[in-house]
This record gives C-alpha cells, structure tokens and sequence, in this order.
C-alpha cells in the first residue's frame, strides 16, 4: 500500500466520521448516511490495498 493510497483513504475515512457527526448534530439524515458511505468506501478502499500488499 503506496503512502499516498494510505493517506487519501484515511482522509476520506476522516471525512466521513465528521460528515456523520455533523448530520446527526444537525438533524440531517441525508449527511449522516453520506458520511457513514464515506467511511465504508475508505475501509472497503483500505483493506484492498492490504489484500494487494499481501500477494506481493
């Protein structure tokens, strides 16, 4: 798994824990169901790369 790879997903993880905070502060089921697919695209994103780094 490349740093930049790393870095992006864990940012869009990031981005998603605050998309799903602020939908819930603010009522806005639509954000928080956002923010909650941002984290799983990260995680999914994530675990590839691992799966990847384990075959070579």
């Amino acid at each position: 798994m490349g740093l930049d790879d790393k870095i992006s997903n864990a940012a869009e993880e990031k981005t998603g824990k605050a998309k799903e905070a602020l939908g819930k502060a603010t009522d806005n089921e639509d954000m928080e169901a956002e923010g909650k697919g941002d984290q799983l695209k990260g995680n999914l994103k994530q675990a590839g790369e691992k799966v990847k780094d384990a075959f070579k």
